[in-house]
């Protein structure tokens, strides 16, 4: 077995089959996502407090399986089968929605869904990394963004022009369709080609982070600045996550016919938008932009938005602009919360926990926002849901500048910055 990343050859097809599961995966995690307040609203006419609990579930359902995942990822060598058993449970899910559209069916199927969805990011970065090796991995995970990006456009116009003439079913049509071709594609890489020592991290050659085994569970939690950035990511998401399927059940109701069309604009805005700001923030982050600084903006826009749509979500223009300012927040993100977790981790064996820690923050933030948005919306209007979720955003401004550290490593050698969590700050 070769554990030097730089000896690793993969296949073609191998690396080709990783390229289309990307691609593919991007429509497949999280089943209907922002789509299905539009169709409960717009065919079903379910109260929006109902909604918020069916989108609800799916977040805490991810949000519980982050971990196990990640732990069932490393312990099993049968990735491929683990991706393609993950994507046929989404899409399970998804046909029992559309079949069986009450309360709870629906939320059977979401809890389904929240839990395939937290396998399939872990292993697909366990795929990548075994098939590519660590010294490969930056340059492949910016071809994984690039074709995920493209994957989310290509499917909302399919999903606008096609619910537009077909109408809701073809939304559940094409999600199969996708869940098929990611079961071709990671069956297309090689299992051969996959060193699994590798997938988990495994490497053997990492003296220079002075750990020879990582730290535990416990002292990773026992790190406070760790503590303070996983607060963050969850009043950001608790602020972000409903704003959107807000706006379409809005659209839902006052511009019925037009609101699946107008919510695959406003999604294929965001990831022009966001690949755009994902390499712009990775430029200035080599230019030795603090992370803080860079976070904090992304924060800053938040308010700005739910303010916006509490103005005008009844405009769908108007909504699809606003939702560049998404694009902005998530564009950040993506890039922004990998490093901060790194600078915090350095050192620790325990990078890959912290992802599964952020992804599990992102879920509590994101289930609390659904949750409780509902309910706002429902005893209040949508005005007032969507300034809820803004006063939220501008408290985890707060938060973030006055207890969040700058994690940008100091200006010495990785290999001599001590292992204590306030050292690796500046």
């Amino acid at each position: 077995m070769i554990n030097d990343p730089s000896e690793r050859q993969p296949a073609s097809s191998s690396l080709w089959g990783l390229d289309w599961l990307n691609f593919l995966m991007a429509d497949v995690q999280n089943g209907l996502g922002p789509y299905l307040a539009v169709f409960l609203k717009g065919t079903q006419n379910w109260s929006a407090g109902d909604i918020g609990i069916a989108m609800a579930v799916s977040n805490i359902a991810g949000a519980a399986s982050q971990i196990p995942a990640g732990m069932l990822v490393d312990a099993l060598s049968i990735k491929r089968s683990l991706v393609a058993a993950a994507a046929l449970v989404t899409v399970a899910g998804c046909l029992i929605i559309a079949f069986h559209p009450e309360l709870a069916w629906v939320v059977g199927a979401q809890l389904a869904i929240g839990a395939a969805a937290a396998v399939l990011p872990p292993a697909l970065a366990a795929l990548c990394l075994g098939l590519v090796g660590h010294q490969r991995m930056p340059a492949q995970l910016g071809r994984n963004q690039a074709f995920s990006h493209a994957g989310a456009f290509s499917a909302s116009i399919l999903i606008g022009a096609g619910s537009r003439l077909f109408g809701y079913s073809w939304i559940f049509y094409l999600l199969c369709g996708f869940a098929a071709g990611m079961v071709g594609a990671v069956f297309s890489i090689r299992a051969g080609d996959i060193d699994h020592n590798l997938a988990r991290g495994g490497n053997g050659d990492q003296p220079r982070t002075g750990h020879n085994t990582p730290i535990s569970l416990r002292d990773v939690l026992s790190y406070r600045n760790l503590l303070v950035f996983l607060g963050a990511v969850i009043l950001f998401h608790f602020g972000n996550a409903a704003m959107l399927p807000m706006a379409g059940q809005v659209l839902a109701r006052t511009h019925p016919g037009t609101d699946t069309l107008a919510l695959s604009a406003c999604v294929i805005v965001a990831q022009l938008v966001m690949t755009a700001i994902a390499l712009t923030v990775g430029r200035a982050l080599g230019a030795g932009y603090g992370r803080k600084a860079i976070f904090l903006v992304m924060l800053a826009v938040l308010p700005v938005r739910g303010v916006l749509f509490a103005l005008f979500t009844t405009n769908p223009w108007a909504v699809v602009a606003i939702q560049i300012l998404d694009g902005v927040a998530a564009g950040i993100f993506s890039v922004v919360s990998i490093i901060i977790a790194g600078d915090l981790m350095w050192g620790t064996g325990r990078f890959n926990l912290a992802q599964g820690l952020v992804a599990l923050s992102v879920g509590i933030g994101a289930g609390l926002s659904n949750l409780t948005s509902g309910f706002v919306v429902q005893w209040l209007g949508y005005p007032s849901g969507f300034l809820y979720l803004a006063m939220i955003a501008f408290g985890g401004l707060v938060f973030s500048t006055a207890f969040m550290p700058e994690t940008r490593p100091a200006p010495l050698k990785r290999a001599d910055l001590p292992l204590t969590p306030d050292a690796r700050c500046t």
